[in-house]
């Protein structure tokens, strides 16, 4: 199957900062891909090269077949994008939004349809200025789909959303997939990617540094665990580090975290604490995710 995107040995610099470093990846049709990596890892930066908004300094890219440089009218027509820092005017009705947005194509899917798909019916006369954040990204979503695209970009999609606004929106992204399109989602937010993605690139420093899979690249990490639990009081963490199976044992914030693996190691761990009577409160057990993943590659977390 023939790939709708490919990028080759990307690279943008802005002056002495190199933000897209080498930069490969395929894209298939039909996959969620997520680009995942901690703000100013240079995410934004290589979709907005990837799109034809920024001239690359090296590097090959294609998106369903054309270049974004040379072909960039062409392609503009056939893709939908919602960038990180997406904003209109104020008062700018949401009806009016997008019947302005539907003018810049050629071809177009009817737009008062998609008011009642995202949501937006109520709000068709309200102003932009008007909006709760979740409405404000739904509205963008709708804008991104006006021309109804081969292949979506949502840049940052639910920053600033509260949870319940974030768990919506990402069943709005799994509806967009559902339509047979392509979805490149850009986040910075671990559980997201990991929730949402067929396959995702890690980013860190301009470099992809791992991709795969969600689940392989988790696999990858031979199965680890964490126990986590508050202290109250001294912890004996030289005899926890001491433990068999015990790869780490860190403080944060109030909590201890004691990462590890093997048949035994959530029971030694507590078998330990009790029998050292040490008190602890709200022990609770955390499987290997991707902020593990990005750890054993970086040596840091990804909100650090």
């Amino acid at each position: 199957m023939q790939p709708v995107i490919e990028v080759s040995n990307l690279r943008k610099r802005y002056g002495s900062t190199l933000a897209v470093d080498d930069i490969s990846l395929t894209v298939q049709p039909g996959e969620i891909f997520g680009i995942l990596g901690p703000n100013g890892a240079g995410k934004s930066t290589a979709v907005e090269t990837i799109v034809g908004l920024r001239q690359p300094d090296a590097g090959v890219v294609r998106v369903l077949g054309m270049d974004p440089q040379r072909e960039h009218e062409r392609l503009v027509q056939r893709i939908g994008i919602q960038l990180q820092h997406a904003a209109l005017p104020d008062r700018l009705a949401v009806w009016e939004a997008l019947d302005l947005f539907a003018s810049f194509y050629a071809r177009t899917t009817p737009w008062q349809p998609l008011l009642e798909a995202w949501g937006l019916a109520e709000k068709r006369n309200t102003l932009f200025a008007n909006l709760s954040g979740g409405q404000k990204q739904r509205l963008f979503i709708a804008l991104a789909l006006v021309n109804d695209p081969e292949v979506v970009f949502l840049d940052e999609l639910t920053t600033g959303l509260d949870p319940q606004a974030r768990r919506a929106t990402w069943d709005l992204v799994k509806r967009i997939r559902s339509q047979g399109k392509t979805v490149i989602l850009v986040t910075h937010f671990m559980d997201e990617a990991q929730f949402l993605c067929d396959r995702l690139a890690i980013i860190d420093a301009g470099r992809v540094i791992a991709l795969d899979t969600p689940a392989n690249l988790v696999r990858g990490l031979d199965g680890g665990s964490r126990v986590i639990f508050a202290a109250n009081g001294a912890t004996p963490l030289q005899a926890l580090q001491a433990l068999p199976g015990v790869s780490q044992v860190e403080r944060s914030q109030g909590d201890v975290i004691v990462s590890g693996h093997g048949d035994n190691f959530v029971g030694d761990v507590v078998a330990l604490l009790v029998a050292s009577g040490a008190p602890f409160q709200n022990l609770r057990t955390e499987q290997a995710d991707l902020e593990d993943v990005f750890m054993a590659r970086t040596g840091r977390r990804l909100r650090d």
